[in-house]
């Protein structure tokens, strides 16, 4: 059965490469990818992992968003979404201009907790929310920090700019989360943290990770764990330090390098031993149960998708940890299962993302091409199979 829509992820491939005036053989050599694999993957019948889709959009010289059609614009408009995206953007362009006499800030302590309350609705995957308070909570804090300048302020500056990353990252607006990012470095710098200084080199290096830039990537965890080594000892260093080798494992097995990715998962793995669950020290949801996350991710990122599969199977994730994780991890667990062609497993991990996080699961390009593998299966799916293509608008 072919896949319901032209605009797939092969259908762009093609345009991509008929623009570029490639064969279908020169791509695949130059990728490289298997000619029989981008066939499958140009016609619809299988879906693109992550690191093929990486590989043609380097090789076709084009961002990865353009073959995975991010931003969802109909979708994000039919959700009112769109509409919540200018004001972060006019409000991260007001960083550098001092203080508004026309307002009137909360106290530091109030712009902190609020601060805080976003990163938790994020974790929560409630985008819209989060996407409405925002804006003013930026500009409030900008006024604010330039007002009476302290590293409180700036750190809590720091937070909303990581905030209108994660926003829009999640919906796929990713040259405005590189502003958020600038920005965060820019407030980071101000208010002495080498944590979050550390915590952005983290978030850039992931960017690259989805633009299939894995040596850059792999530079700025280098960074980052460098210039963590400013920050005073305890465990607030420790939980950041684990998640930059969380991060550097995943690119690692992007590259198809197991043996450093393993090197990194076994020190972020002692270091979640010392300090335990950590989901909230700076909301990095960092701990036992993100390593075991981690571990899965790269299993799926080196293509022993069976494996990574029963690493998910002997793992419990607790009621208590973060939505936005456990739905990410519920797709990566979908894209493997479908791979290994257990198509009632795979939907069955796409309803379990959803479940944990309706609205960040909704936009994920991940979720969208295993559903469109699945969509391109030649076998019986569950008749909720077609409303959840529904509720995904494709």
């Amino acid at each position: 059965m072919p896949h319901r829509t032209d605009e797939h992820t092969g259908a762009r491939v093609r345009r991509a490469r008929k623009a570029r005036r490639l064969t279908r053989r020169e791509l695949a050599d130059r990728a490289p990818v298997s000619y029989s694999t981008l066939t499958k993957i140009e016609q619809g019948a299988l879906s693109a992992s992550p690191a093929v889709i990486g590989a043609l959009a380097r090789t076709l010289s084009v961002p990865v968003s353009e073959l995975t059609g991010q931003p969802y614009v109909h979708d994000l408009r039919r959700d009112q979404l769109d509409g919540l995206i200018q004001p972060i953007r006019d409000a991260l362009d007001v960083y550098d201009l001092g203080d508004d006499p026309e307002i009137t800030p909360r106290s530091a302590e109030e712009l902190e907790a609020h601060a805080e309350k976003l990163c938790h609705l994020v974790q929560e995957t409630r985008l819209q929310q989060v996407a409405a308070e925002l804006p003013g909570l930026v500009v409030e804090v900008t006024t604010a920090a330039h007002r009476s300048p302290s590293s409180p302020l700036w750190s809590t500056l720091a937070s909303t700019y990581r905030t209108a990353y994660d926003v829009t990252t999640k919906l796929g607006f990713h040259d405005l989360c590189m502003v958020a990012l600038d920005r965060m470095d820019w407030a980071a710098h101000r208010a002495s943290s080498p944590e979050i200084s550390s915590i952005r080199q983290y978030m850039r290096a992931l960017v690259y990770l989805r633009s299939a830039q894995y040596r850059t990537g792999q530079r700025l965890l280098a960074s980052g764990l460098s210039t963590l080594d400013q920050a005073d000892p305890g465990r607030e260093r420790d939980v950041v330090r684990g998640q930059l080798h969380l991060g550097a494992a995943v690119l690692r097995a992007r590259a198809q390098d197991g043996e450093e990715a393993d090197d990194h998962l076994a020190e972020a793995d002692r270091l979640a031993r010392a300090t335990g669950p950590a989901e909230r020290v700076h909301w990095l949801a960092f701990g036992p149960t993100n390593v075991q996350v981690h571990r899965v991710a790269t299993l799926a990122e080196r293509n022993l998708y069976d494996d990574a599969a029963r690493a998910a199977q002997d793992l419990v994730i607790p009621d208590s940890w973060p939505q936005s994780r456990t739905a990410h991890h519920h797709a990566e667990v979908a894209h493997a299962h479908l791979w290994c062609g257990r198509l009632d497993k795979a939907f069955t991990s796409l309803q379990a993302a959803r479940k944990a996080g309706p609205q960040q699961t909704k936009y994920h390009p991940l979720v969208r091409e295993t559903y469109a593998g699945l969509d391109a299966a030649k076998r019986r799916l569950p008749e909720t199979f077609a409303s959840f293509g529904s509720w995904l608008g494709v």
